[in-house]
């Protein structure tokens, strides 16, 4: 079983250095720190993973760190779930078809489908009198 604890609902300004003294401060071990962060733009995602060197260790950080408030957050503090293997989903219709050849950018021959949002639908019936007035005035 996994000794590793999901750290969440952190703020961006979060280091491993931070996390790792705020550990230290409350006599907890880690072996290790990470705080995840977007690839592109080095902002932290909120959230780190930390490897405790044992399942004691792992249930007393999560005690420690789960709820705690820093500034006007709540951590959350738990442990880290395996990683969701990636299933291999089949390309959308679109896709496949511009992998069989057909040519980029062209309009597709299938028709195109309803939104079905109230947003996205035409209005039914007649218009009403208010929007009869309106049209008149513009």
């Amino acid at each position: 079983m996994s000794s590793t604890v999901f750290l969440g609902n952190l703020p961006p300004w979060v280091t491993a250095d931070d996390i790792k003294a705020w550990l230290e401060a409350e006599n907890l071990v880690a072996d290790s720190v990470k705080v995840i962060r977007n690839p592109d733009t080095q902002e932290s995602k909120g959230f780190a993973f930390i490897e405790a060197p044992n399942e004691e260790e792992m249930r007393a950080i999560i005690k420690r760190f789960d709820r705690a408030p820093l500034e006007d957050r709540l951590l959350r503090a738990n442990q880290a779930q395996p990683p969701k293997a990636k299933s291999a989903r089949p390309a959308p219709p679109r896709a496949q078809r511009q992998l069989e050849g057909a040519p980029a950018g062209q309009p597709s021959q299938e028709p195109r489908r309803s939104r079905g949002g109230k947003k996205h639908r035409k209005p039914s019936g007649p218009p009403s009198a208010f929007a009869e007035e309106l049209a008149k005035a513009l």
